[in-house]
Parts: C-alpha cells; sequence; structure tokens
C-alpha cells in the first residue's frame, strides 16, 4: 500500500491537516486500546474544573474491545480502520438525540463518497452500506452514549464511528449485516488521513447546521436503504417483532413502518431485515 499504509494518524500529523474550527483541535491519538468511546466516557467522568473541550477526538489504530449497538463486538486488524470518538456538548432535549447518529451519517457517507466515489446508503439505525456483489454490505456502525443532566436535556455525547477502511477482504470481522471495507470494495488502498480529515470537517458543518435548528433528517431520510421496502424489525430480546413497507423516518429518526392492518409504528430502535 505504499505511503497509504505508513501514513501516521499522531496529533501532528492529523492536525495539520485539519480544516475545522473547533472539531478535533482537541486530539489524543492512541496504538491499541479497549475502546475509544469507553476510554473518553472516562475522562468525562473524571474531568474536574478543568473540562474536556467539546469536540474532543480520540482516535485508536486497534481497539480489542470495539463494540457496536447492543453490545456487539467489532474488531479490526491494526492500522485498517477509523475507530473514533467525539465528545459533543448539545444541550438538547433527549428526542433530539438521534440527530448525533443522523448527522454522523452524514458526514461519513459524503467523506466516502468524495474520497473513493462510491454511493453510500443509510441502514437504519447506525450503519452505512455500499452496493457489493448485488448485496448491501456495511463498512461503518456509530456508537451514540449520551448523558442527561438535571435539567433533562442532552448535557454531554460521546459518538463512536468505526470505519473499515483498509481491511483485505479475507479478515474482515463478522456482523449481522455481511460486512466490507472500502479497500475490497474499490480495489485499492485509501488514505485513512484525507478520509479522516474530510469526515471530521463534514461532521463539523452538519453539527453546527443542527445547533441552529437545521434537522438532518430530510437527507438521512433520502439515503435509507429499504425506502419503500418490506422489512422484520425486531428487539433482539425476540419479544417483539413487526413486519411491513419502510415509509421513512420521521423528526426524530424513529423508523416509520406500516404493518398490513394498515397501522403504523414509529420504532425507535430494534434489528431490520430485509423480506
Amino acid at each position: 500500500m505504499g505511503d497509504i499504509k505508513n501514513e501516521s494518524l499522531k496529533a501532528t500529523a492529523v492536525q495539520s491537516t485539519l480544516s475545522t474550527q473547533w472539531l478535533g483541535r482537541s486530539y489524543q491519538y492512541f496504538a491499541d486500546v479497549g475502546s475509544t468511546n469507553d476510554l473518553l466516557k472516562e475522562a468525562l467522568a473524571q474531568e474536574g474544573e478543568q473540562r474536556l473541550a467539546a469536540g474532543t477526538v480520540f482516535l485508536a489504530d486497534h481497539q480489542n474491545q470495539g463494540r457496536g449497538r447492543l453490545n456487539r463486538r467489532w474488531l479490526a486488524p491494526a492500522g485498517s480502520s477509523l475507530l473514533l470518538s467525539a465528545l459533543f456538548r448539545p444541550d438538547w432535549p433527549p428526542e433530539q438525540a438521534q440527530w448525533l447518529t443522523m448527522l454522523a451519517s452524514l458526514a461519513a457517507a459524503e467523506a466516502v463518497e468524495t474520497v473513493t466515489n462510491l454511493i453510500v446508503s443509510v441502514k437504519w439505525p447506525n450503519d452505512l452500506v455500499v452496493r457489493q456483489k448485488g448485496g448491501w454490505h456495511k463498512f461503518c456502525g456509530l456508537l451514540l452514549e449520551g448523558n442527561m443532566g438535571e435539567n433533562g436535556r442532552l448535557q454531554s455525547a460521546v459518538l463512536g464511528v468505526g470505519v473499515n477502511v483498509n481491511i483485505p477482504p479475507a479478515q474482515m470481522p463478522e456482523a449481522v449485516t455481511p460486512a466490507t471495507s472500502l479497500l475490497a470494495v474499490t480495489g485499492r488502498p485509501i488514505s485513512r488521513l484525507a478520509l479522516l480529515a474530510d469526515f471530521l470537517q463534514r461532521l463539523e458543518t452538519w453539527y453546527e447546521a443542527a445547533n441552529n435548528g437545521h434537522s438532518p433528517q430530510p437527507a438521512w431520510n433520502r439515503r435509507l436503504v429499504t425506502l419503500g421496502k418490506r422489512v422484520q424489525v425486531s428487539r433482539s430480546s425476540g419479544d417483539w417483532q413487526v413486519t411491513g413497507m419502510v415509509l421513512g423516518t420521521d423528526e426524530w429518526g424513529r423508523l416509520q413502518v406500516q404493518d398490513e392492518s394498515g397501522k403504523l409504528h414509529a420504532i425507535a430502535a430494534g434489528d431490520m431485515t430485509l423480506q
């Protein structure tokens, strides 16, 4: 992979490429950690008068306890992916928290399309997918963990992002949705540094827009891979499920599914499969 394989994601290399105003300006690199989300949450819990700056980013070249939604394991070879967590202090009402997942999805999709020329879609509620071999394959997942303040508003949020960039096909981790990487789809190595810088710039722009009341939902909704398709949504516990047509999402990102009787279900979380 030449220089791309050996490029550094340490602070000096990253911050010299950033065009953001505040996102990623406080940045820590780790060669190997359990989970960047856990590490950032621990730092957040231990902060005193010297508060962590909004926009702080922790990035690791390898996570040995990486996880996705519902505590599912997610492991990738060292130096192959973008594995990072970012701190936000939005002071939003709790139902608006999903906006962070939406806008991060949009920022990641746009960055990947810019760097690779691929077409990226969203698999509700928190994955990005691309077409490969006639099916949809996941290459990116997001994990949002928030804290509510005494006023009932979203005081802080840690957003974890994992992008499979240069994982060879033979080393792809197992996933509920078939997994892939940008290398596997394009057939060429991708610069993680260029992708990271583009992603953080777009993430800052989308966040600023959301903070000013501009919802990411319409753009996110247009990227839904299941829009107009028949799906089954269930809880991981298996005690509930609904089957029907996806009409889209509401303002807060809840999936709108119309079942066979015509009843509309607004679903905040669950596992979805195409029928």
